[in-house]
């Protein structure tokens, strides 16, 4: 899923949540996608209404979070985890999962740093900057 298009991402999450609901096979991908919707329940009523959904805007001003963007950024942590990649994440996760005792809220920190880092690099028009990135992770980790 390189770079998908908001549209892809979001159908990526519909089809994968389908299959599952429809106990159809899933891709490795879609597994991680599954596990990350099925520990948000908040979002399972979105997930089984892609005609409804799938052009709906969300705004952060008005307090609104969009939950394929926050499931993308649960997926991304579990791909960089399972590859360790940058280079450390492992251990600031492993870090940060004994301060918190638990995989979800530890997560949620990574994703914290993660979303500043892109978001830096779509404010600055430049590749994310995965030092600082990595930084971050160690903040949250108590590792400095």
């Amino acid at each position: 899923m390189f770079n998908p298009s908001r549209d892809q991402a979001r159908q990526f999450f519909f089809e994968a949540w389908r299959k599952y609901r429809h106990s159809e096979p899933l891709t490795a991908l879609e597994g991680m996608g599954v596990q990350v919707a099925q520990a948000h329940a908040e979002y399972h009523a979105v997930l089984d209404a892609p005609e409804q959904y799938i052009e709906q805007e969300y705004f952060p001003e008005m307090g609104e979070t969009n939950p394929f963007l926050h499931l993308s950024l649960h997926l991304s942590i579990l791909e960089q985890l399972s590859i360790d990649q940058p280079p450390g994440i492992g251990a600031a996760y492993k870090a940060v999962l004994t301060k918190h005792g638990e995989e979800h809220a530890a997560q949620h920190d990574l994703m914290e740093c993660l979303a500043e880092t892109v978001w830096r690099a779509q404010r600055d028009r430049t590749p994310p900057d995965a030092e600082a990135y990595l930084e971050c992770l160690k903040s949250r980790a108590g590792m400095k």
